[in-house]
């Protein structure tokens, strides 16, 4: 599933070590994930179109 960052939010992602990016990222449908859903810390997005698609 692809989540977005609330804005201002800094989101820890678990598997890369790292923090989620501003514009989202596809993330595994697990617990956690489902939890930050749960808690309003993200929100489902759809991922950016690669460019130069029509």
């Amino acid at each position: 599933m692809y989540v977005i960052p609330k804005e201002g939010q800094a989101v820890p992602d678990p598997e890369r070590a790292d923090t989620l990016p501003a514009d989202g990222r596809d993330v595994p449908e697990t617990q956690y994930w489902l939890r930050r859903l749960a808690d309003g810390d993200v929100q489902r997005g759809q991922p950016p179109k690669p460019k130069g698609a029509k």
